[in-house]
């Protein structure tokens, strides 16, 4: 582990809460173009909305990326959402600076590349097929209540209950059924902000971003996420961090995922807060 001596940073920066963080950054800002920053997009640089549909980037996240991206080795967005809707709910295609921004979709089976604006995606797994079919009738089956709906995500499928009159208690009648159906076709169920995400088992946000990291060879790691399929990537940073790697922990602060904040080197206030956050590490690398 590298050494906890006291690091000082430029002003404009927030300082992270424990030593491992403090080290992190300090390797950051040391040598940034070995540095690689990666960012969940919902509800960490997209608001969480009612609308899956209409979730955009913080209307500043691209201006700041694309100050922020040319400094260091790569920014790269994980998320289980399929790469090319991320990249054009993003605003990231064409955008000034973002040349070597990914997106790792699909929780890492789909990757969107800025430089060729291409998507590369593997043969959706059959028991997605089956239970879109079936899913519909589960639903109506389990009672589902009005404003629950349903988000095709091409390789899963997610179950949202935040448009529901009483949320948590669809969350939870939904919880079971859903489960149920996931394993009935070999697929596993992952819970979310009132989402319940039915996907191929396998591939996590930490794999994905181990698999990135090894093949940009970053020598440090700055990891945003604000939901618990961030978990795996926080966990991802956790044993890197045990191999020499140092990286941060950034909790896009919700008070909806208190998991994540417990173990944030960092936690800021929402997208907005992400977004002060980069423009930060920004100036202070551009200074």
């Amino acid at each position: 582990m590298g050494s906890h001596s006291s690091h000082t940073f430029p002003e404009q920066l927030p300082v992270p809460t424990t030593p491992a963080g403090r080290d992190g950054l300090a390797a950051l800002l040391a040598d940034p173009g070995r540095a690689v920053v990666a960012l969940d997009f919902d509800g960490t640089i997209a608001p969480i909305v009612p609308d899956p549909d209409s979730a955009r980037a913080h209307p500043e996240a691209v201006p700041v990326l694309g100050r922020l991206a040319p400094l260091l080795r790569a920014v790269v967005i994980v998320t289980g959402r399929p790469a090319g809707t991320a990249a054009r709910y993003g605003g990231f295609a064409g955008a000034p600076g973002l040349q070597r921004l990914v997106v790792l979709g699909a929780y890492g089976a789909e990757r969107w590349d800025a430089a060729t604006d291409e998507t590369r995606t593997p043969p959706p797994h059959p028991g997605v097929e089956a239970v879109r079919a079936e899913l519909p009738g589960l639903l109506e089956k389990a009672g589902a209540p009005q404003g629950v709906r349903t988000e095709d995500k091409g390789r899963a499928l997610a179950v949202h209950t935040r448009r529901a009159a009483d949320p948590q208690g669809a969350f939870e009648l939904l919880r079971e059924p859903l489960a149920e159906l996931a394993g009935r076709h070999g697929l596993a169920v992952e819970p979310g902000r009132l989402v319940l995400e039915l996907r191929p088992p396998g591939m996590d946000k930490g794999m994905a971003l181990s698999e990135f990291l090894r093949e940009t060879g970053a020598a440090s790691v700055l990891y945003g996420g604000d939901d618990l399929g961030d978990l795996a990537a926080y966990d991802a940073v956790d044993r890197l961090r045990g191999e020499g790697v140092p990286g941060v922990l950034l909790c896009s602060g919700s008070d909806e995922v208190t998991a994540l904040a417990e173990r944030a080197d960092l936690v800021v206030d929402g997208p907005a807060g992400v977004v002060g956050l980069l423009g930060a590490l920004a100036d202070a690398l551009g200074a």
